[in-house]
């Protein structure tokens, strides 16, 4: 059960580290809706993402518009994203695996009848 926990875990900080990638001005509500969780869990994600160096949040200054900031990828944020891809794509390809083998028996079975 924990070891499931830590994969759809890893997976959420996975989806949310490329979705910051693609476009570091998402907002915690964009970032939850895209991922399938709570705005709360999100939050406490990339707070967490962020205490362990992996993600960084810059506030421009410059910018006339005071509320503008960016979640960016920092070096560190970029290898565990990558150790993170490779993982997630492990998973599913195993899926991906399970899957044919059990449509491969449904289509046996069905040919049988």
């Amino acid at each position: 059960m924990a070891s499931r926990r830590k994969e759809i875990s890893e997976d959420a900080k996975f989806q949310i580290m490329r979705l910051i990638d693609e476009n570091p001005y998402i907002s915690t509500r964009k970032i939850a809706s895209k991922v399938g969780i709570s705005n709360g869990a999100a939050f406490y994600l990339l707070n967490s993402l962020i205490n362990k160096g992996f993600i960084k949040f810059e506030n421009f200054l410059q910018n006339k518009n005071k509320r503008n900031y960016a979640y960016l990828l920092t070096p560190i944020g970029i290898k565990k994203k990558y150790e993170l891809t490779l993982k997630f794509l492990d998973r599913k390809k195993q899926e991906y695996e399970e899957l044919r083998i059990e449509i491969q028996k449904l289509e046996r079975e069905n040919q049988l009848k």
